[in-house]
């Protein structure tokens, strides 16, 4: 396989990876064949993907505003992923950004759309680390803990096992920002739609880490905040745009979503 001019001569591009996959499901166009050929698989376990991947964007979107809209103008979004369309420095453009991936595609077209945008930064970093992301200079410029932040955890928490402990690292970031402050997460479950768990098992066949939790498990990753309305609910159901776009069936999303607020 050709390497493209635009992926770093560090990355594996026969290894598949969660932010490329997402980047395809959007309309991307920084994926690898490896990447296409595993979401080729994906669709048959879960036909309707890419569409329930723009609907995790579009909650993103308003899980973004509402955050702005309470006063919110500074984000830590934690599996940023490739900048496609609708991030978050687009949807809240006056405010302070801190994006941070694991994956080096992802880091790299960061750094290269972003280079003139003083207001946003790009880290190559882990949730699993915590500390590193917390105490890195670059984070540490561009965000100011001591006011208000809302930390983002979209579309990445399912590819956290349960053996990392992915509550002990929400817990860090959440006694490192202020009260005031808001955690996002979106979550993949197979509540309601079985076919999920196919899902996962392809994921994993092709080296793509995956862990479905209930909603329960999800509300527990939320300890020391408090949940607004609606609570933990299905993401079409999360104050929807149109309450005519949730349509009969917000199982199919896959996604389980919540916001918290610490207090």
């Amino acid at each position: 396989m050709e390497r493209p001019n635009w992926a770093p001569e560090s990355v594996d591009i026969e290894l598949p990876s969660a932010a490329r996959l997402y980047d395809y499901a959007l309309g991307g166009s920084h994926n690898f064949a490896v990447d296409r050929e595993l979401f080729g698989k994906l669709v048959v376990a879960v036909p309707d993907l890419a569409a329930q991947a723009h609907a995790s964007r579009a909650f993103l979107r308003r899980a973004v505003r509402f955050c702005v809209a309470a006063g919110i103008s500074q984000f830590l979004d934690i599996g940023s992923g490739i900048p496609t369309r609708g991030n978050v420095h687009e949807v809240a453009p006056d405010a302070r950004v801190m994006y941070v991936d694991t994956d080096l595609v992802a880091v790299a077209h960061s750094e290269a759309i972003l280079a003139d945008n003083d207001r946003v930064g790009v880290l190559r970093g882990d949730l699993r680390r915590t500390e590193e992301i917390l105490d890195h200079p670059r984070v540490r410029q561009i965000l100011d803990f001591s006011q208000p932040m809302a930390v983002l955890l979209s579309a990445m928490l399912h590819l956290v096992p349960d053996e990392d402990d992915p509550a002990g690292h929400i817990a860090r970031l959440r006694d490192a920002v202020v009260p005031g402050s808001y955690l996002v997460i979106s979550q993949g479950t197979s509540d309601g739609r079985p076919e999920a768990v196919e899902g996962v098992q392809v994921l994993q066949r092709g080296s793509v880490p995956a862990t479905l939790r209930t909603r329960e498990q999800v509300a527990q990753l939320f300890a020391g905040f408090d949940l607004v309305e609606p609570g933990i609910v299905w993401m079409p159901h999360w104050r929807p745009d149109d309450v005519e776009s949730v349509g009969d069936h917000p199982e199919r999303s896959v996604m389980v979503v919540g916001v918290g607020r610490k207090t």
